[in-house]
């Protein structure tokens, strides 16, 4: 009978192979943002769990107000470039990566923007000043953002100052104006600018300015006089329908003449005596004008 072989056992070696996944970063917005505000952090994600970010950005002239211009994991929050006057857009670029032990799978690259948008304001208007009667001519509003939008509205004092619309977009329209009172009335402006890009509007802060319109004023009428000669004439005192309003007056100056020494004046017509050389009633004829003063505009009636 033959003699067995010798068996031995030796252990199997059993070899794995680790697939890492390659990551890919989640679709990131295009965003738009106006000057001054707050632009949130933007947190990546992807569908790899455990994947980590890095970014990169471009930097326009002027910058959007971000520090950093890489980094990893998320874009901080920032302050959005105060100073910027037309839109400026910077073009961030991410990717995701994997690591698992000395190896590193990197995906591609994802792109999105940040746009920021100009504050407009609206450049200063100056109060004005009219004469009922006037022709205001339109207020062009202009801004310190090209392609800015305005809108603006007003009070409306009792009486109103003659224009119809309360409030409107673009520049305030031409109109004539009107006082039926016995006083200066006004009606304050205030106009916003507004400037839109990326379907964002940023608003600017709002500036006043105000339409003042004098009253027109008249004399109150005086009677015609007649006196004797030598007779004390009193003094001619003018009124008006608007309290504060100035008179200038003339007259004719007939031959002889009726004793008045003055053949103008302002104010009112100073007593005189009565004076008559001829043979025949003399008269002068005076002729009164009123005038109103306010916010260095003179009114005349």
């Amino acid at each position: 009978t033959p003699t067995p072989p010798d068996i031995t056992c030796r252990p199997q070696a059993n070899t794995t192979v680790d697939v890492l996944p390659t990551p890919s970063v989640n679709t990131v917005a295009n965003q738009t943002h106006c000057t001054g505000s707050t632009v949130p952090s933007i947190v990546f994600t992807s569908s790899t769990p455990g994947a980590t970010f890095s970014w990169s950005r471009t930097v326009p002239t002027p910058d959007i107000g971000l520090a950093a211009t890489s980094g990893s994991g998320n874009v901080p929050s920032f302050i959005a470039n105060p100073a910027i006057t037309v839109p400026v857009t910077a073009t961030f670029s991410v990717v995701a990566s994997y690591s698992n032990g000395e190896v590193t799978c990197t995906g591609t690259p994802i792109q999105f923007t940040i746009t920021i948008n100009p504050t407009p304001q609206v450049n200063a208007v100056s109060n004005q000043t009219y004469c009922t009667g006037s022709t205001v001519p339109s207020i062009v509003f202009t801004s310190n953002i090209p392609g800015a939008a305005f809108s603006w509205s007003r009070t409306v004092p009792v009486p109103d100052i003659g224009l119809a619309p309360t409030s409107g977009s673009g520049n305030v329209p031409t109109f004539i104006t009107t006082n039926t009172s016995n006083a200066p009335i006004t009606s304050t402006f205030s106009v916003v600018a507004t400037f839109t890009n990326n379907g964002v509007t940023c608003t600017g802060t709002p500036i006043q300015f105000t339409i003042t319109v004098n009253p027109s004023p008249q004399v109150n009428a005086v009677a015609n006089q007649t006196y004797c000669a030598g007779a004390s004439v009193p003094s001619v005192v003018f009124t008006s329908n608007v309290p504060g309003a100035t008179f200038s007056w003339s007259r004719t100056v007939p031959t002889p003449d009726i004793g008045l020494a003055a053949t103008s004046g302002t104010g009112s017509v100073p007593m005189f005596t009565a004076t008559n050389t001829s043979t025949a009633p003399i008269t002068s004829t005076f002729s009164v004008v009123a005038t109103y003063s306010n916010n260095g505009v003179t009114c005349t009636g």
